[in-house]
């Protein structure tokens, strides 16, 4: 996973074209980057900087309670959202009220989690096993900061990561994400193991073994202010992957905890720290 990782990193530091975006900091960009990993061969956490595995699961957790205010991730130690919130924590219809409570044209509900899991059971040879967060009525005004966007019932931010799409074979489920753009530094080794994550606790809930995850991101890009750090990065040697131990088998995909993930042999490099972009 690091050796592909490092590489793309390289070719952004050596290649990316200049570009403006929407914070001011300005990128270096590729566009279509696609990579793909054999969960069998390890859990895909970067061993050339220590990630938060704390906020990457209580994350995932979140968007699954379809939840959208920050008090959740704040009452377990997780901070990654507070800067796009509204005053009272709340984010708008951001991932979770998207895959749970996704609205309808006739002012139904639909809640595409549940919806998902009966497809994969009832029709496995499926090509229609889909989620999404591009829900268009609900984007944010550019006009608008992201708290206003929250105040107005909008989203904070328009999701990254667009389309979820799961395929099984041989007794294996695999999923392919699809993700509008990708902040290759900070957050794509975030929504890479995130996405793993999610693979392998739908996989248990099917009696199924984990496949491979296909991450394919558009604008794919790097900080300039993350150069320095990319560097570093690049001057270590990859470690073996860990294992992921799911210590529990819950009821349902929502009864997961915190607790019923373990991660084995872990042995990173220590983290890079770099500013996010707001």
């Amino acid at each position: 996973m690091d050796v592909l990782y490092l590489s793309i990193l390289r070719e952004l530091l050596e290649h990316g074209a200049i570009k403006n975006d929407r914070t001011g900091t300005g990128t270096r960009s590729l566009f279509g980057v696609s990579y793909r990993h054999d969960l069998s061969t390890g859990f895909p956490l970067l061993t050339t900087k220590k990630l938060h595995v704390r906020s990457i699961l209580y994350e995932l957790l979140w968007f699954l309670k379809g939840d959208t205010n920050i008090r959740y991730l704040n009452e377990n130690g997780v901070t990654i959202w507070d800067e796009w919130a509204a005053p009272d924590g709340e984010l708008g219809p951001i991932y979770g009220s998207q895959w749970r409570f996704w609205r309808n044209t006739d002012g139904t509900q639909t809640d595409q989690v549940q919806a998902l899991l009966n497809s994969l059971r009832t029709n496995p040879d499926s090509r229609r096993h889909i989620m999404s967060a591009w829900n268009v009525s609900c984007l944010p005004d550019e006009s608008k900061s992201p708290a206003q966007n929250a105040l107005d019932g909008r989203m904070s931010l328009p999701p990254c990561h667009i389309l979820y799409q799961f395929y099984i074979a041989h007794n294996k489920l695999s999923c392919m994400l699809t993700q509008r753009s990708g902040d290759w530094f900070l957050g794509i080794p975030y929504n890479c193991a995130s996405l793993a994550f999610l693979t392998h606790m739908i996989a248990q809930q099917l009696g199924l073994k984990p496949g491979e995850i296909i991450h394919s991101i558009g604008d794919t890009h790097l900080y300039l202010n993350h150069t320095n750090q990319a560097r570093l990065q690049l001057t270590r040697t990859p470690r073996p992957l860990p294992k992921l131990i799911l210590k529990r088998h819950p009821e349902t995909l929502f009864n997961y905890n915190f607790e019923d993930f373990e991660i084995t042999g872990y042995d990173p490099h220590p983290s890079i720290a770099a500013p996010i972009s707001v």
